[in-house]
């Protein structure tokens, strides 16, 4: 776990997708959702910038991370993943 956060970073693909299989052993789910962003209003960089964020929803073995970009408002980048984590678990579902 260490060693992809290192390689890779907070926000990365990788580490979403290892935490949406850890949350789903821990707590013995068929399905989970892992997201890991920047929300601002300040840590972002240029090749990361404010509103940067990577949603990992998973079922079962099946993963789909995307990479999504919320814009520069903290409480709507917040309230936007939460919205998009959602959405993209349902279209795993159908």
């Amino acid at each position: 776990a260490a060693d992809v956060l290192e390689k890779h970073g907070a926000v990365s693909r990788p580490v979403v997708e290892q935490m949406a299989s850890s949350v789903a052993s821990v707590l013995k789910t068929d399905c989970s959702i892992a997201v890991s962003g920047i929300a601002g209003p300040s840590g972002g960089t240029d090749e990361k910038p404010v509103g940067t964020v990577w949603i990992c929803t998973r079922c079962n073995t099946s993963f789909l991370s995307k990479l999504y970009h919320t814009g520069t408002l903290r409480e709507e980048n917040i309230s936007r993943t939460a919205n998009m984590g959602m959405l993209q678990l349902l279209k795993m579902l159908k």
